[in-house]
């Protein structure tokens, strides 16, 4: 008979909990610690032993926040950590696994939670491989046709692939691995598989990094599958007017128009989460092998 699980830690205090995050909305730090406090329960299984930088914004999003990786000092002690190695030294990471830390990321006015691709303590082999699609301007016709075609070249490459809005201006499909590739491996088939999808629509997709060189089209990002690379967590809310949030969402959502990048808020999305189901709740038991996509994919036609 297993053991009776123990009570759940105490969740620290919010500190200055009516301080405006989002001015044009009003949406305090209570607000967002709440809403962090509510999605747990579906956010923390995505979180969960991913290294994670905060984007915090101590004084709202009408001043410019930071990027923070370390949590070498000053921080709590029961705060799980990783220390990872980086040119010149180590960076300590959080580790956000639980409630607790999760509202601890809130109340250091962290709006943002930003992963790595890949767990501990397999930190150099990715769980998934992530395509950013970020586009120049506003289309939701010419957006939705690009997501679907990274999904169907997926498909084509014997892959399934999961979605979420960005909270931003685009989309994130991921494929979750089984583990065995190591990050160049991962990179190179993501960029393959980029390099594809523009063969197939030059018209509207491209990889120029420089936004000077994309002429209008739609960013077809494979970065986020480098060492150390991240991208915004599952559910999580954007330093954006509104308070976007990063929402996972199905496929058919996604072609009825019914998901778009900014299309659930923080104060719209109470009724998807209150005892729903999670869209990526099976997507951890689907880890799948890249050696028979990558043959797929170099089969394909070059022209």
């Amino acid at each position: 008979m297993c053991p009776a699980a123990g009570p759940e830690p105490e969740l620290p205090a919010i500190t200055h909990p009516d301080k405006i995050l989002f001015p044009a909305d009003g949406i305090t730090k209570g607000e967002l610690a709440a809403y962090y406090d509510a999605v747990a329960p579906l956010m923390l299984p995505h979180l969960r032993g991913r290294p994670v930088t905060m984007e915090r914004f101590p004084s709202g999003i009408g001043t410019k926040g930071f990027m923070q990786k370390d949590v070498s000092k000053g921080f709590p002690p029961w705060l799980e950590r990783v220390e990872v190695p980086k040119k010149g030294g180590s960076v300590r990471h959080p580790l956000v696994g639980d409630r607790r830390s999760l509202r601890w990321l809130a109340n250091q006015n962290c709006i943002t939670p930003h992963v790595w691709p890949s767990r501990v303590p397999e930190l150099l082999h990715p769980d998934v491989c992530v395509f950013d699609l970020d586009p120049a301007r506003e289309d939701p016709d010419v957006l939705r046709a690009a997501v679907l075609a990274v999904r169907d070249l997926l498909g084509e490459l014997g892959l399934r692939s999961w979605v979420k809005t960005s909270g931003s201006k685009g989309f994130h499909v991921l494929v979750p691995l089984d583990g065995a590739a190591a990050f160049d491996e991962v990179a190179a088939f993501a960029h393959g598989v980029g390099r594809i999808l523009v063969r197939r629509d030059p018209r509207h997709l491209t990889q120029e990094f420089m936004k000077a060189d994309r002429g209008g089209r739609i960013y077809v990002d494979t970065g986020r599958n480098g060492y150390s690379a991240t991208f915004a967590a599952a559910y999580a809310v954007r330093p954006k007017a509104g308070a976007p949030i990063s929402a996972p969402c199905g496929w058919g959502e996604v072609e009825r128009g019914a998901a778009g990048p900014r299309t659930f808020t923080l104060r719209t999305i109470a009724p998807r989460i209150a005892g729903a189901d999670d869209p990526w709740s099976d997507m951890p038991r689907h880890g799948q092998s890249l050696p028979r996509a990558i043959a797929r994919l170099e089969a394909l036609p070059r022209s």
